[in-house]
């Protein structure tokens, strides 16, 4: 697992507004900068700021059609997220297993 990328993913997460964007994205698919703009009654400079964010850590995805720009969730990447939790949980039933062993040894 790529520790940069991970951190990435977590960070741009951490913001509830981006959040909430993403929320947006999957709900309603592919939406116009101007219409996430409008929808969340932030500036376009704000949104913009928002989206380079997601879009570095690969959450979301930029189509250009003319003169519009589409933003898309693309939350494949959180596949990164899921093994890191994943691995935590590992850890914890190895260290529930051994417990529950030393456990059963005492009775």
């Amino acid at each position: 697992m790529d520790e940069e990328v991970l951190s990435q993913i977590l960070k741009a997460a951490s913001d509830p507004t981006r959040r909430q964007l993403l929320t947006t994205l999957v709900q309603q698919g592919a939406t116009r900068v101007t219409d996430l703009a409008r929808h969340h009654d932030m500036s376009l400079n704000g949104i913009s700021k928002h989206i380079k964010v997601l879009e570095a850590a690969g959450l979301v995805k930029r189509r250009t059609l003319g003169r519009e720009h589409l933003i898309e969730a693309d939350l494949g990447v959180l596949k990164n997220v899921e093994a890191w939790f994943g691995g935590l949980k590992s850890i914890w039933e190895l260290r529930l297993d051994a417990l529950e062993s030393v456990i059963n040894e005492e009775e």
